[in-house]
């Protein structure tokens, strides 16, 4: 009889710490941080990203304000054909992101570990040619100077080696990699919260905390659709 309140009173405890977290994730995507920004008629154009899973910041590969080409290279995706004009960026912690690229390849065994914490984390990069806004991708115009601070925030998150290049690993497909990277994952600080922060830092209106993808794509609207 013990055992089993005792596993009740835990469930009931284990029950109302998820309630509070998601109440919390929904109240912190809500709080403002840069409220007064609005986007420049002129600028650098980048887009916010997301599969329903991860977000992440997609930006130019190069162009007078920042170039990837010195750390990020053509034979680092099974295909080099698919090295293009721009990449999909993003963090998260290295189990949950080889194993889940959908949340219907989530497991207990996974989600337990990234919540846990975990100093195993990676850059995942998307090599993409002239992405154009999609449901799934929101269009941003950032100034010249948030954009250098959002790119050199980015790059200073991977971890190159010797070389100065981040060792690196093919992703899902033919035109993505792994990157080894700085950080410290956990239920506070998600794949999700990674986007939130590199966007408030450089100055763009975001949540004070956003750890679901939604809570980070709330604050770039699709655009609606003008009728003629």
């Amino acid at each position: 009889m013990l055992s089993w309140r005792l596993a009740r009173s835990g469930l009931a405890w284990l029950i109302l710490a998820i309630g509070l977290y998601f109440g919390a994730a929904l109240a912190g995507s809500l709080i403002a941080v840069n409220p007064g920004w609005r986007q420049p008629k002129r600028g650098v154009e980048i887009w916010v990203e997301t599969n329903g899973v991860h977000t992440g910041i997609v930006m130019p590969l190069a162009n007078g304000l920042a170039d990837w080409r010195d750390l990020l290279r053509p034979e680092d995706i099974r295909d080099p054909r698919y090295y293009s004009t721009h990449i999909l960026v993003g963090w998260g912690e290295a189990r949950f992101y080889r194993e889940t690229p959908n949340w219907t390849d989530l497991t207990p065994a996974v989600a337990w570990h990234a919540a846990a914490g975990s100093d195993e984390v990676l850059m995942h990069v998307d090599f993409l040619y002239n992405p154009g806004a999609q449901s799934f991708r929101r269009r941003v115009v950032v100034s010249e100077a948030q954009y250098r601070r959002l790119a050199a925030a980015i790059r200073a998150q991977f971890s190159p080696g010797a070389d100065g290049r981040a060792p690196s690993s093919f992703g899902y497909g033919p035109n993505d990699a792994f990157y080894a990277a700085h950080g410290h994952y956990s239920a506070f600080t998600t794949c999700n919260a990674w986007t939130g922060r590199i966007l408030r830092d450089a100055g763009i209106a975001v949540g004070v905390w956003t750890p679901m993808a939604g809570g980070v794509m709330r604050w770039f609207p699709q655009p609606r659709q003008t009728v003629n």
